[in-house]
């Protein structure tokens, strides 16, 4: 059997292809978060100050996604990264005509149900393909430029498609939008992407014959091939590092949440512009996905602990000042310390979920852990729409998801550990 080599330079064009996927599935979510949720009221008939209505369609995004990520990772071990891939971009295609054709709020749920089972299948991927080919020094850089590659698209398609929509109208701007990267992703995934699931197996026979030079921490009393119960119950309560890390995960997408479903109408509401509201909020994105090209890769020399709690913390932060300040510059620069904060945090969760999980059911193991995380999306809105429902005041939002911020990251400082084996490795004989 020939050897499979790791590392990104080895595996540049399959790597390349698989960031140019991850840019795609960003264009997807990127598309129905500035232009819907603004535009809820005059374009799709959802009353003012319907605050749950309005959060519907995130609730729903989420919890189908958590589901999906669930069966992508356990998925992917079956019949390969590629396939799954497939099916993520056949699902998307009905997506832009349902929005285009919607005659009421309905559609664009339903639209954002199928938007959700994408998500899950293509971005779970294209994270799990990358670690897959690449080595253990370099997850930090991986998951950074992952992410950077996939939120840079989501930011990028949320001005794009502002613009769409006031030269085109939201629903036309947002169909040819829609059509583009649907059928340019599958023509792609079909020509170009390889299946990385051979790595996987190969590093899981490698780790057989010699052991690591710096041990992981693995979780201890694990079968080699562990049910997908057991690997649930690992990473949602009998691991205490896994769980801390899924619970960060969760909170985080509050954050997320509120920029998609809150944000938009809060600038409406004080008078941005539907152009400069796509700004505003892309600083948000592009600080985020800009600044994993530096976050990422610092997790792989000062490991990952602190980066994830100081981003939980300075995330919260930013997101605490939209509301106490006035203007697009106070909101442009809050935006922009939510998303270094996020930026910090958000690869290195995922990188630290790697480290100290066996390559043999690494992709159920991150599965989980966005199963978790992306439900965050679920809670996360539905909390937004009681807080600001119950209030009266959007403001109240901004708390709620800031104080929810320091709790969660106060809790994976004294839950969590370094994971990084080069600065934290295991025991001779105790592997975790």
């Amino acid at each position: 059997m020939t050897a499979l080599p790791l590392g990104i330079r080895e595996n540049l064009t399959q790597f390349s292809h698989q960031l140019i996927q991850v840019l795609l599935v960003g264009f997807a979510i990127g598309m129905m978060r500035t232009v819907i949720p603004a535009l809820a009221e005059t374009e799709f008939g959802v009353a003012r100050g319907s605050f749950l209505l309005l959060t519907a369609f995130v609730v729903a995004f989420g919890v189908v996604k958590a589901v999906m990520n669930f069966v992508a990772g356990r998925l992917s071990e079956r019949i390969g990264r590629k396939q799954v891939l497939l099916w993520g971009w056949i699902i998307a295609l009905p997506i832009p005509v349902m929005i285009w054709a919607a005659p009421n709020w309905g559609w664009i749920v339903a639209a954002t149900v199928l938007l959700g089972i994408n998500q899950g299948l293509c971005w779970s991927m294209t994270q799990t393909a990358k670690l897959d080919i690449t080595r253990v020094d370099q997850r930090g850089l991986t998951m950074g430029l992952n992410e950077f590659s996939g939120y840079v698209g989501v930011a990028l398609a949320g001005v794009v498609t502002a613009y769409a929509a006031a030269a085109l109208g939201a629903r036309l701007g947002l169909l040819l939008f829609g059509m583009t990267v649907a059928v340019t992703a599958l023509a792609l995934t079909v020509v170009w992407v390889k299946d990385t699931l051979p790595w996987a197996k190969a590093e899981t026979a490698a780790h057989k014959l010699s052991a690591p030079k710096y041990p992981p921490r693995y979780p201890q009393g694990v079968s080699e091939h562990p049910t997908t119960a057991e690997v649930f119950a690992l990473m949602s309560w009998r691991d205490k590092r896994l769980a801390a890390l899924s619970q960060a995960g969760l909170v985080e997408k509050f954050v997320d949440a509120l920029v998609w479903v809150i944000f938009p109408v809060f600038l409406v509401s004080r008078g941005a512009s539907l152009t400069e509201m796509g700004w505003i909020v892309g600083a948000y994105g592009f600080v985020w996905g800009g600044s994993q090209l530096f976050t990422g890769r610092l997790s792989d020399h000062v490991g990952r602990f602190w980066p994830n709690v100081l981003g939980m913390w300075i995330c919260g932060a930013g997101v605490l000042m939209v509301p106490l300040g006035d203007g697009a510059a106070w909101w442009s620069l809050s935006a922009a310390i939510a998303g270094f904060g996020m930026a910090l945090l958000y690869p290195n969760l995922g990188a630290a979920v790697a480290d100290i999980t066996p390559p043999a059911w690494r992709g159920s193991a991150i599965g989980i852990y966005r199963f978790w995380r992306d439900l965050g999306y679920g809670v996360g809105a539905l909390g937004l729409g009681l807080v600001a429902h119950l209030t009266g005041a959007i403001g109240a939002a901004f708390w709620f998801v800031a104080l929810s911020m320091f709790a969660s990251g106060a809790l994976l400082f004294f839950w969590s550990e370094e994971t990084h084996p080069r600065l934290n490795p295991a025991a001779e004989g105790n592997p975790a």
